[in-house]
C-alpha cells in the first residue's frame, strides 16, 4: 500500500472487454450494449481495432444498474437514480421520492398477485378430479371477471405518467 490517497486510476490491465464485463456482472453483452445505446452506461474507450474496453468505473456503474433492475426499478427511474448518484451532495431526500413511488408500485403488484392467488386457487377447487365435460377453470377464463382491475404492470405505467404530468 503507497502512495496517495485519491482514486485508484485504471491501467491497461484493468480494462474488461465487453465479454470479461459481461462475466465479471453477469449480465448479457446485448444488454450492456443496451445500458451504452440508452446512456446509462457512458460509451467505453475502443481499441484501434474496434473493440470496447471498459473501465472499474463501467463496472461499479453496470453493478449499479444491474442492482436496481433486480430490485424492479425501470429503465428511466434507474436513469434518475443514476443522476442523483452522480451529484457529489447526494440528494437523499430526492431518492427517497424515487424509491418510495417504486415502493407504491411494488404493493400494487403484490396486491394484484395476491387477487390473483385467491381467484386461481377458487377457480380450481371448483375443478373436478378426473375429466368433465365443463370444466370450470376453462370456463373462467372465457368470462369476463366482475370489478376486473389492470394488471400491476399496467397500473404502474400509469401512475408513473401522472407523477410526471404533475
Amino acid at each position: 500500500m503507497g502512495g496517495g490517497g485519491g482514486p485508484k486510476q485504471n491501467t491497461p490491465a484493468d480494462w474488461l472487454r465487453i465479454g470479461g464485463l459481461s462475466k465479471r456482472t453477469g449480465g448479457k453483452v446485448g444488454t450492456i450494449r443496451f445500458y451504452e445505446r440508452t446512456r446509462l452506461l457512458p460509451a467505453p474507450a475502443r481499441t484501434l481495432a474496434g473493440y470496447r474496453l471498459y473501465s472499474n468505473d463501467h463496472l461499479k456503474r453496470l453493478m449499479f444498474i444491474r442492482r436496481a433492475r433486480a430490485l424492479g426499478f425501470s429503465v428511466d427511474e434507474v436513469r434518475t437514480l443514476l443522476k442523483l448518484a452522480d451529484e457529489r451532495k447526494r440528494p437523499c431526500a430526492e431518492v427517497r421520492v424515487v424509491a418510495g413511488a417504486h415502493l407504491g408500485d411494488v404493493q400494487a403488484k403484490i396486491a394484484d398477485l395476491r387477487a390473483m392467488e385467491r381467484a386461481l386457487r377458487e377457480t380450481i377447487a371448483k375443478c373436478a378430479i378426473g375429466r368433465r365435460a365443463n370444466c370450470p377453470l376453462i370456463e373462467a377464463l372465457y368470462q369476463e371477471m366482475p370489478n376486473q382491475t389492470l394488471p400491476a404492470a399496467d397500473a404502474s405505467d400509469r401512475r408513473r405518467k401522472n407523477s410526471k404530468a404533475n
